[in-house]
């Protein structure tokens, strides 16, 4: 498993704060099987910029037309789902595990 460190930088007078992302190679296209990533964003907006500069087309698979999060998709944050935290205004706290879950289908009648 791949690991990638952000360094923790001064934005608007506060520190983004230091979280751990799971994402399952759904999310990375099997490019790189599933990655344990330590990143230093402050909600989950930065969030989905990050990912789609480690991985080009994310954002696509994890939002709708409108830019909010698919409805087929879960994060949770520390076990919580983030929709119940808040959503996009949530701010990440220092240490916080944040999972990415999207729903995969398929199958046959």
């Amino acid at each position: 498993m791949a690991s990638a460190l952000a360094h923790i930088g001064k934005k608007e007078g506060t520190f983004n704060m230091g979280i751990k992302v799971r994402v399952p190679t759904a999310i990375t296209r099997g490019a790189t099987g599933s990655d344990n990533l330590d990143l230093a964003v402050a909600n989950l907006p930065e969030l989905l910029v990050k990912l789609e500069s480690l991985y080009p087309g994310v954002k696509a698979s994890l939002l709708d037309e409108k830019g909010n999060l698919n409805r087929f998709v879960n994060i949770y944050v520390n076990d919580e789902d983030i929709r119940f935290l808040g959503g996009d205004k949530y701010q990440f706290q220092e240490g916080d595990e944040v999972l990415l879950i999207p729903s995969i289908a398929g199958g046959a009648y």
